[in-house]
């Protein structure tokens, strides 16, 4: 009797593991269908060629954020121009915009050859402003950093001390007074005396009174670019190149922005500002905050309110966001340079560019826990990656979408770069459920026509052609991996230094388009030539 009660007991157990069994792989092949709506007629918006750019930074070894200290030896003063991992990853982009800056630039002064003080480096002080001392760019560096981007290819710009000559008011909050431009027009002459190419010359980081420095009224801010603009202008009297003027680098503020946008219009060409839309390092929520759509779409309307006040302005001033490095205080390690990082980060250059962004620099190229690139190794972490596909295949015109679908699954399209037809990029935030996407294009303007081109439409010539996939997964499914899959095979440098290549997979054009759970997909479609991807479009529009 005993021994039949265990027979049945074990015949129980194994059913219902069975049952569990077939329930949990019901649950991972759950697949929803959805038609992601493109409108191909006219583009929404256009970006820079070298939209992707990356920042480095001051921040000295002793720069720590709840009581981690990230940073090592990535400052722009004693960063390791040698190491091959970095200049190939650099020369990877050909070029990659680089933007020289962060807090530390209004705390930072440039020898000149009357100094009479020794040029020292940021050492923590917490009774200092910014709780750093002052430090100082030797002649020798600024060569060898140079010397650097010009074998690298970069495009860089560069973040000059706007508090130079300000004082700080009784509140210790406002700084008054005008700018003293005098060391910054001796780096600028000496700069331009050595041949160097400096992209554009920014004023300032977070001083508008959101950040975590003194503030600018946007009255003196204004004047002070004004100020910056002509000295720009006087030096490089006669020069065919003369750098951009880029400011205020400070998250936006729908009262401050106006004021100073009106005031400094005619000195300025790039309005930058900043985004840390994820939450601190020491959030415990990061995770479902990237992975919510939600809480994406609310910095959307920041973007839309800056494209509106250049528009209301009359500027030609474009916009850049200058920074972003979704969460602030230097990151957190294993989210922001891991390979969920990728869903927040992708989906904000996606979403930048569909409102006219023309740049988006991120934090970090290299430092803190939000670096592209490993702090101490420069190997690329999965950030990286996306960007470079993000790169080399979604071109200037911003096409409009539209996904019938789940909720969690996020679509852009651009015209192709340098190719024929359209490049999509496709983000599955949930973590269960494949979908499955057809396309619907338009061809023509709505109003007069409805000329719509199915993704299987057998009439095309082409359609034997196939489309390109790039499928980005994390490593054993692991979401805090920093090492990403490219379908399917790791992605890792050689013992060279050299970035691996990016293949794609090849599909027919009259499949669905499949992207697995808590994956990001770019598809390059050559088949699909629409009127806002002519060559005749991208050129004039």
């Amino acid at each position: 009797m005993a021994s039949s009660f265990r027979c049945f007991l074990v015949l129980y157990f194994l059913l219902l593991s069975l049952y569990f069994t077939q329930i949990s792989r019901a649950e991972e092949d759950i697949v929803e269908e959805g038609i992601l709506y493109i409108d191909g007629f006219s583009s929404i918006a256009k970006i820079d060629e070298d939209f992707i750019c990356a920042t480095l930074d001051w921040w000295p070894p002793s720069k720590c954020d709840y009581g981690t200290c990230s940073w090592g030896n990535a400052s722009l003063l004693n960063l390791d121009l040698s190491n091959k991992v970095f200049f190939n990853a650099i020369r990877a982009f050909s070029p990659l915009t680089i933007r020289l800056g962060g807090t530390l630039q209004d705390r930072l002064i440039y020898q000149t050859k009357h100094d009479k003080q020794p040029c020292t480096p940021f050492l923590h002080d917490d009774t200092e402003l910014l709780k750093f001392t002052q430090g100082c760019l030797p002649f020798s560096r600024w060569d060898e950093l140079n010397e650097f981007f010009k074998r690298t290819g970069a495009k860089v710009t560069f973040g000059l001390n706007t508090l130079n000559g300000k004082k700080i008011a009784s509140d210790g909050r406002t700084a008054l007074g005008d700018w003293d431009s005098s060391n910054a027009a001796s780096l600028i002459r000496y700069t331009v005396s050595r041949g160097y190419t400096i992209h554009g010359w920014e004023l300032g980081n977070e001083l508008n009174g959101n950040g975590i420095g003194p503030a600018i009224s946007a009255d003196q801010y204004a004047y002070d670019v004004i100020a910056l603009h002509k000295l720009v202008q006087d030096i490089y009297k006669g020069k065919d190149v003369v750098p951009l003027i880029l400011a205020p680098g400070g998250i936006f503020d729908a009262i401050w922005f106006p004021k100073f946008i009106n005031k400094a219009s005619n000195s300025l060409q790039v309005v930058t500002h900043h985004i840390y839309s994820v939450g601190g390092g020491n959030d415990p929520n990061l995770v479902q905050k990237i992975l919510e759509p939600s809480h994406l779409d609310e910095e959307s309307k920041y973007l839309q309110n800056l494209q509106g006040v250049l528009r209301n302005s009359g500027t030609s001033a474009v916009a850049w966001v200058g920074e972003s490095g979704g969460v602030y205080n230097s990151g957190r390690n294993l989210v922001s340079n891991s390979f969920v990082s990728s869903f927040w980060y992708l989906d904000q250059i996606g979403m930048s560019a569909t409102f006219d962004t023309k740049k988006y620099c991120r934090q970090t190229l290299v430092g803190g826990n939000y670096g592209l690139l490993n702090t101490t190794t420069f190997h690329p972490n999965p950030d990286y990656y996306g960007a470079l596909l993000w790169h080399r295949l979604m071109g200037r015109n911003v096409l409009s979408t539209q996904f019938q679908g789940m909720k969690k699954l996020r679509s852009y399209a651009h015209c192709s770069k340098s190719s024929e037809g359209i490049t999509l990029m496709l983000i599955n935030m949930h973590g269960s459920k494949t979908v499955n996407i057809n396309l619907s294009v338009t061809l023509a303007n709505t109003n007069e026509s409805s000329m719509l081109l199915q993704v299987t439409n057998d009439q095309n010539p082409r359609h034997g052609i196939e489309r390109e996939e790039y499928h980005l997964t994390a490593k054993d499914g692991d979401l805090h991996s920093q090492t990403v899959l490219l379908n399917g095979k790791e992605l890792n440098v050689d013992h060279f230094g050299r970035i691996p290549l990016l293949k794609p997979i090849r599909v027919n054009p009259s499949d669905p388009i499949s992207i697995a759970p808590l994956s990001i997909v770019f598809v390059h479609i050559p088949t699909i030539q629409v009127p806002a991807c002519n060559m005749s479009t991208r050129e004039y529009m």
